[in-house]
């Protein structure tokens, strides 16, 4: 998502760099070619106007064109307004009252909102606390056992529906159950339709008042644009919501939803689904969003994500085999599953400044596919061929092809490599990878 907003905001940076001076023409022109990167990125119309205001007061004052650099100060500006509409800092879910507290997910179908009610209850787990998930979408049963499928996967609790007996009564019976089991948040999944009704509505407006001040969220579809944004506004008139989640935001839509939801709706983004796997959720921090657009990568993502998947024993174990050049084909891959845990190359690489420029013509498919035979390839090993790689001759090697579905060319070149990792890594130093790897079990 963004690509093409990214590289037309970023080729305006660029422009700007390459003129020797920068004259208010110059920040004229730019600003005419940011306000068409944002229409065609499908930005929502009085979002651009009050943004392009915003950007064109500070930019065509002194605090650019009286500046010693420019270009960089027209970039801090539509980076600073950017982050402004996206609605500033990161905004935490904030409960009133005493526990358990009630999250109301709505939405139309199609949005993702009963898979979002399970990664919702994972975030809150991880965080310590003790969600508890209520499958309320009587118009769609099949919802219903899909709540509790993925509730099982995630071992959190959830209420056992019968569709047969009024919402309402039924989330005020899975609150009383909720309170016994001692759990502190109760996500309610609650029915979405193919489009707005007043029958949805009506029921959305009737629960909310047999409830004791509950939050809630709408669960917007990214791809779909515009519609996302007037849905929001339609609900946020309708019901009152407190925030959004954005799903979807690994998709390949124009992203004009991300960007005008928070301005249009006048309510917060509080988490974003990054793709289909149940992990794949975290809180929306805008300054981060907009640094991956503009190119300058986030960084604190990376941190964090590698935080939550890397065993910081494992790796403190791990950069003592480096000092000691005792790293073999186990550590090897014990290193790509945890990789895999991290998300996909390119996703990982996204997070890098400056990471567009660089991987232009890299195919992360076929990088993908590459780590993938590699692993298949060191699968095929018995753990004392992983351990002690030396004794790999060449029947073992013909068994180990035959085993992983490559050659034994491949395996030879895999091992070649191997060899030369390690010969690299020794003279890195032990003591350098030590620190490195302690400083990511220590989140910096």
């Amino acid at each position: 998502m963004f690509n093409q907003l990214s590289d037309k905001i970023n080729g305006v940076f660029k422009k700007l760099r390459n003129t020797g001076v920068i004259r208010e023409a110059n920040i004229q022109d730019a600003i005419r070619d940011v306000r068409l990167a944002l229409l065609e990125a499908d930005v929502h119309v009085s979002v651009v106007k009050d943004l392009l205001n915003q950007i064109k007061t500070r930019a065509l004052g002194q605090e650019v064109i009286g500046s010693n650099t420019p270009g960089q100060q027209f970039f801090k500006i539509v980076q600073s307004e950017l982050v402004k509409t996206l609605g500033g800092e990161q905004k935490n879910l904030i409960f009133n009252g005493p526990p358990p507290h009630i999250v109301l997910l709505v939405g139309l179908q199609g949005s993702g909102k009963t898979t979002t009610a399970a990664k919702l209850a994972l975030h809150f787990r991880k965080k310590g606390r003790r969600p508890y998930l209520v499958p309320a979408d009587f118009n769609r049963p099949a919802a219903v056992e899909q709540l509790k499928t993925l509730a099982r996967q995630i071992n959190v609790p959830a209420y056992d529906t019968d569709i047969k007996k009024d919402p309402v009564k039924t989330v005020r019976k899975a609150l009383d159950e909720a309170g016994e089991a001692f759990c502190d948040i109760v996500i309610v999944d609650t029915a979405g339709r193919l489009h707005i009704d007043d029958d949805m509505m009506n029921e959305l407006q009737r629960m909310q008042k047999k409830l004791d001040d509950p939050v809630v969220l709408f669960v917007a579809d990214a791809m779909t644009g515009q519609e996302a944004v007037n849905v929001a506004k339609v609900f946020h008139d309708k019901i009152n919501i407190n925030g959004v989640i954005l799903t979807k935001m690994d998709g390949d839509a124009k992203g004009g939803a991300a960007l005008s939801v928070q301005s249009v709706a006048q309510c917060p983004i509080y988490f974003v689904g990054m793709g289909e796997k149940i992990d794949e959720f975290e809180p929306f921090h805008p300054e981060r969003l907009v640094s991956r657009i503009l190119d300058r990568g986030d960084i604190m993502s990376l941190i964090e994500k590698a935080e939550d998947v890397i065993d910081v024993d494992q790796a403190r174990d791990l950069a003592k085999k480096f000092t000691k050049n005792e790293f073999d084909l186990e550590d090897f891959r014990q290193q790509l599953k945890q990789m895999k845990k991290l998300g996909s190359l390119s996703s990982l690489v996204k997070m890098l400044p400056g990471a567009k420029s660089m991987t232009k013509n890299v195919d992360f498919d076929h990088a993908e596919g590459e780590l993938q035979r590699k692993e298949a390839i060191i699968n095929s090993m018995t753990v004392q061929e992983r351990r002690r790689p030396k004794i790999l001759n060449g029947s073992r090697r013909s068994r180990i092809a035959q085993g992983s579905g490559t050659s034994v060319s491949e395996v030879n070149r895999f091992m070649k490599e191997f060899d030369q990792v390690k010969v690299m890594m020794k003279g890195f130093g032990g003591g350098k990878i030590a620190a490195l790897m302690q400083r990511f079990g220590k989140g910096f």
